[in-house]
């Protein structure tokens, strides 16, 4: 592992792209969240992050990036999750969550040419708080959502069973605050020219996953999937706030082999500054590589 490589998985990821043909997708981040690495996956040891102190930051904490993906195709654009919104939190001791702050995915679009009025959807991963902020929580200075044009885009079985998720802070103030402009996709649908939802469950009861093609080559969104690209070495680490632990492992090692194939790439939202990789069976080093290493 290289020293940059090595620096990347310490730090959140600022703006990446990659172009799939005619299809435009990039990371637009909002920000970061701390994670001790015991709580979030309970299965590993001190004895694990012992021998992988790469993973860890100085304050002995996992590094996971917030933010959403943005799929442009034409003067169209799709975004995938919204960030935690315009606040920050301290660490929940009741849960396995350290510091948690965001508030720069509009820098972030702005950046990239992007208002938030021109977002005609925003298809979501999961409910759970760090990927709606921005389509709930009010714009600073303002009273409304700065997504709050877009529809919201949820897997059917997500939004049935959206009451499970109170547990994880998303409250039925957040959920009334949706409502109005979610409408339900299901599996296999494609709801962006090129994009196709993918139910999964596992993390949440209608986690989805979002496939996208172009150029000969295709992206998996894989949202929650996975949380760290230590995950890829042990898919049987799940993480502690996993609905259903033992179909969220199931799902990893599925995914794991997706990515392996030629022509796939992966995406995820959360794995520090390697957002974009690969996954290498070679047996040379860790399975994710990052897609620009």
């Amino acid at each position: 592992m290289t020293n940059d490589h090595g620096e990347r998985l310490r730090r959140p990821a600022g703006i990446r792209s990659v172009r799939l043909g005619e299809t435009k997708v990039s990371f637009v981040p909002d920000g970061v969240v701390r994670l001790p690495p015991r709580g979030w996956l309970p299965d590993t040891t001190d004895a694990v992050w012992a021998a992988h102190p790469e993973y860890l930051d100085d304050s002995g904490h996992l590094v996971a990036s917030l933010g959403g993906l943005l799929v442009e195709h034409g003067e169209r654009a799709l975004l995938i999750d919204a960030g935690f919104g315009p606040r920050s939190l301290p660490p929940d001791p009741g849960t396995p969550r350290g510091p948690i702050r965001g508030g720069a995915l509009l820098d972030g679009l702005a950046a990239l040419g992007r208002g938030p009025e021109t977002i005609e959807a925003v298809a979501f991963s999961h409910l759970h708080v760090d990927h709606l902020g921005w389509a709930w929580h009010p714009a600073p200075g303002g009273d409304r959502p700065a997504l709050a044009h877009a529809e919201y885009l949820v897997a059917e079985q997500e939004w049935a069973q959206r009451e499970v998720l109170e547990a994880h802070g998303t409250t039925e103030e957040i959920v009334a605050a949706l409502a109005p402009r979610v409408r339900t996709v299901a599996d296999g649908q494609e709801v962006f020219p090129g994009v196709r939802v993918r139910v999964t469950g596992g993390h949440t009861p209608g986690h989805a996953e979002y496939v996208i093609t172009g150029g000969g080559r295709r992206l998996i969104a894989f949202g929650d999937t996975v949380h760290s690209p230590i995950q890829f070495d042990h898919p049987e680490w799940s993480a502690g706030n996993d609905h259903d632990r033992a179909r969220s492992a199931a799902r990893r090692r599925r995914l794991a082999d997706e990515l392996s194939e030629p022509g796939t790439i992966g995406f995820g939202v959360h794995l520090a500054d390697v957002v974009f990789g690969r996954v290498s069976r070679d047996g040379a080093g860790p399975a994710w590589r990052p897609l620009d290493a």
